[in-house]
């Protein structure tokens, strides 16, 4: 198959699904049976257990052309979430753009730790820090109705897709700032500070590669040692967290000590650094003292 599909040559769904995950293979980091089975799902409006169902219908030539376009944006490298402007993430499938970062299955496990770690019932008020698409509050809002979900970016178009997502979501408790980190928050009024920062070194290689060329590099790297954003958290939240506050923070898997030493600097305790699925150190958490 060309880099191109042809639009005036009817083919099946079965066809156009291996052809298409044949010429995705050639892209570095691309899932090439799932991005072309998102894709069509996109262009014909059908599900993917629709096209698995029934891999020998015939495909007319406009959703021919629909999925060719699509496809050619895949290969000249932009992310599938933004070319679908959607991502998955726990429960939800929220909307994203180039102005977000695109939400990853390794920061649900800030959502699983907050659920474990804040009483249910209790009426909390939660800060989702650096927010971007809102992914983390509004999964946390989505599960727990007595907490109050609180999203800051300093981006504005960040904070208006964040707010987007709220009102698809959860309409109720979970609201946007547009603002930096924690500026503007009261003193000792949140229980509890979540947040995915940028933690990449301002060198570090993966900047060029793959998805994270074309996301906000604000979301992404944060000094010489990525640890930047980590530090201006942890001295922010001593001063908006009530007494026994909890706060977690999700790193690089090489960055826990610093981070634990971090969080120990400006007076945390019961400082623990929690793996991911893959057994890396991802997400550290901390409690001011009572």
């Amino acid at each position: 198959m060309s880099t191109a599909l042809d639009a005036q040559q009817k083919s099946s769904i079965g066809r156009v699904l291996r052809e298409a995950a044949a010429t995705l293979t050639a892209l570095p980091h691309a899932s090439p049976h799932l991005e072309a089975a998102l894709l069509l799902c996109d262009a014909t409006g059908r599900t993917r257990t629709e096209l698995l169902a029934r891999p020998e219908t015939e495909l007319g030539a406009t959703d021919l052309a629909r999925f060719d376009a699509l496809l050619q944006r895949r290969l000249a490298g932009e992310p599938i979430a933004y070319i679908r402007g959607r991502q998955a993430f726990w429960t939800l499938d929220l909307q994203v753009t180039p102005a977000t970062l695109i939400p990853r299955p390794e920061t649900e496990l800030l959502v699983e730790l907050a659920l474990e770690q804040l009483r249910a019932d209790a009426p909390l008020l939660i800060l989702d820090a650096g927010s971007g698409s809102g992914a983390i509050a509004a999964a946390l809002a989505s599960e727990r109705s007595a907490w109050t979900l609180i999203a800051t970016d300093r981006d504005p178009r960040a904070a208006r897709i964040a707010s987007r997502n709220f009102r698809a979501w959860t309409p109720e408790n979970a609201q946007v700032i547009n603002c930096d980190w924690l500026q503007p928050i009261a003193e000792r009024s949140l229980d509890a500070i979540i947040a995915n920062p940028p933690y990449l070194p301002d060198t570090d290689p993966h900047l060029g590669q793959g998805d994270l060329i074309r996301e906000p590099r604000s979301a992404l790297a944060a000094g010489p040692d990525g640890l930047d954003a980590i530090r201006v958290l942890s001295a922010q939240a001593t001063s908006r967290l009530r007494p026994a506050g909890f706060i977690a923070l999700e790193h690089g898997f090489d960055q826990g000590p610093a981070v634990r030493a971090i969080m120990d600097q400006h007076g945390f305790e019961d400082i623990r650094t929690n793996p991911d699925l893959g057994g890396r150190e991802r997400a550290t958490t901390g409690r001011l003292p009572v």
